[in-house]
């Protein structure tokens, strides 16, 4: 199995593409909220499978343009950047929010679904 090589944090690009994605599914007040805490957040790891799971997103193919382009960075051995989360609500049927590394989680669950992803996660910032 190729290891992967994972950044020890997020780029700051990928806090304005969590923004830009959370605000199709929150208020401008919520979305600055919550990427000042995935900013504030500990990196964390879990498994791919279980994001995959827990997102309900659709696990996107290996020949995927930005799929294909996180595995050939993988297999260079360019590192990763961790994951952007939103916690899901159980309760109220919401699932994980993947704000930023949809194709990098996608990349890694195709190498390995037992794959520790490092993330940040956080829950939405209800105000």
């Amino acid at each position: 199995m190729t290891q992967v090589v994972w950044k020890s944090e997020p780029d700051e690009h990928d806090y304005p593409a969590a923004a830009s994605y959370l605000s199709l599914v929150a208020t401008p007040d919520i979305v600055e909220a919550t990427v000042k805490s995935l900013q504030a957040a500990e990196v964390t790891h879990f498994k791919a499978k279980d994001i995959m799971r827990s997102s309900r997103l659709d696990l996107l193919p290996a020949n995927d343009h930005h799929v294909s382009k996180d595995l050939a960075k993988v297999k260079a051995g360019t590192p990763l950047s961790p994951v952007l989360l939103v916690r899901g609500s159980l309760d109220r049927g919401f699932p994980l929010e993947i704000a930023d590394g949809y194709h990098r989680v996608c990349a890694s669950y195709h190498l390995d679904e037992n794959l520790d992803v490092p993330c940040r996660i956080v829950d939405l910032a209800m105000n």
